[in-house]
């Protein structure tokens, strides 16, 4: 047998036996420790309750999508609850000073942060999303050459837009002050198309409920829930009551009763 082969054969026999020791530590790996993950005995949620629907406080109590959640969560673990609420820049230092055990406060997944904290999977996606008449679907930024597309000036929907300006044919642009404002020419028909995030598209529905749109989204925007990156068990037990909370549709109606 010549050298490459045995080489070859090696590497071969090497990737298998990585392959099965990361299997074998998934399989065995213990279940997440409720007390290592909460050893206060209590679940200390950081928030930032200036970002309603999210979070709001009324001087009395916090309120929004992001606190309920965090209450399914807490009643699903099977511990009391306690918020703080923090300024959104004092966020991340609360949770890796161990101020708060975790962080439910519409955070996007930031790749930079992953050193110092752990993100679950996303519970919301806040991404630009092209709204149309129902009967007059846009399936793509391609499919609006030619049209009247509004959108907030400025914003990222303006990005995106701009994209279609290598083209031959581009989009009519009717650039407003504010994103309910875009949505408005939509609905009154003065527009074609709108490009909005998927929050002020929620919030503008609910005010005009026999108003019908098809929409498909052109980027993501996932929020997340934050966990330090040493409390593994923490991370685990959230992660994994979201990933329930989803199953059974209680994730959705609580997203419904805020958006």
């Amino acid at each position: 047998m010549n050298k490459r082969v045995r080489l070859a054969l090696s590497l071969g026999l090497l990737v298998i036996s990585s392959s099965l020791l990361y299997l074998f530590a998934s399989l065995t790996e213990r279940p997440a420790d409720k007390v290592k993950a909460f050893p206060r005995g209590i679940i200390v949620v950081g928030v930032d309750a200036s970002v309603p629907p999210f979070a709001s406080d009324d001087g009395q109590a916090v309120h929004g999508l992001d606190i309920d959640l965090a209450k399914a969560i807490a009643r699903m673990i099977d511990l009391p609850i306690r918020f703080v609420n923090i300024g959104y820049y004092g966020l991340y230092d609360a949770l890796i000073s161990g101020e708060v055990d975790i962080l439910i406060s519409a955070l996007r997944v930031e790749e930079a942060r992953m050193d110092d904290v752990r993100y679950t999977r996303h519970y919301f996606d806040n991404g630009l999303l092209l709204v149309a008449p129902v009967d007059e679907p846009v399936a793509s930024l391609d499919g609006l050459a030619g049209l009247k597309v509004s959108y907030e000036f400025g914003s990222r929907a303006d990005t995106e837009l701009r994209k279609l300006e290598d083209k031959n044919e581009a989009a009519t642009r009717l650039p407003y002050e504010l994103p309910t404002y875009a949505l408005d020419s939509l609905r009154l028909e003065y527009a074609d198309a709108a490009i909005v995030d998927a929050i002020t598209l929620r919030l503008y529905q609910r005010r005009f409920t026999d108003w019908n749109t098809a929409e498909r989204y052109l980027s993501r925007d996932h929020y997340a829930i934050a966990a330090r990156r040493d409390n593994r068990d923490a991370w685990r037990l959230v992660d994994g009551t979201l990933a329930a909370l989803k199953e059974s549709g209680e994730l959705d109606k609580i997203i419904a009763m805020w958006l």
